[in-house]
């Protein structure tokens, strides 16, 4: 039988419980999880892709069926590249899902046995996003909760060096 490889996509500036909580549920479904971080230069992270990375294999230490890896190409050669079968989106709010249903479809077209699954995340991280994070935290704001202990560090941390 062959491996069921899911990637899930995203620029994760930073890594969310939002994101953790797709992480977990996938697992559940598929025998490996490659969490692929896109650079994407055009939202201007807050933090660098190596950054992004370590926090992230910090968030997910003691995690097995994991890989933590980067991507700048279209996703769905990405996908090829890494056997993957499927994409795992995370869906919100309604105002996702035109985007994401027309992200899928154009990679539907460009490989069709590549599936999209949408997921919408738990309750208490329906309404959660990097941006609102970043923006509680620029503030000295709570973010306990949100995301992860080591993305929390270096959120103080990031914040704390802009002064």
């Amino acid at each position: 039988m062959t491996k069921r490889i899911a990637i899930y996509p995203g620029t994760f500036d930073p890594f969310t419980c939002g994101h953790l909580n797709l992480v977990d549920r996938s697992l559940r479904i598929f025998d490996e999880v490659i969490v692929a971080v896109a650079p994407s230069a055009k939202k201007q992270p807050l933090f660098t892709v190596e950054e992004r990375i370590v926090m992230i294999r910090k968030s997910l230490d003691g995690y097995d069926r994991i890989r933590i890896d980067v991507f700048d190409s279209l996703l769905v050669q990405y996908v090829e590249s890494r056997a993957g079968v499927a994409i795992i989106r995370g869906l919100r709010a309604v105002s996702d899902f035109e985007y994401e249903l027309q992200m899928a479809l154009m990679n539907r077209r460009m490989n069709p046995l590549i599936e999209t699954v949408f997921m919408m995340p738990s309750e208490e991280y329906s309404f959660l996003t990097a941006t609102i994070v970043k923006e509680i935290a620029s503030f000295g704001g709570p973010v306990k909760d949100l995301v992860p202990v080591p993305v929390e560090h270096e959120l103080r941390l990031k914040f704390a060096a802009k002064g």
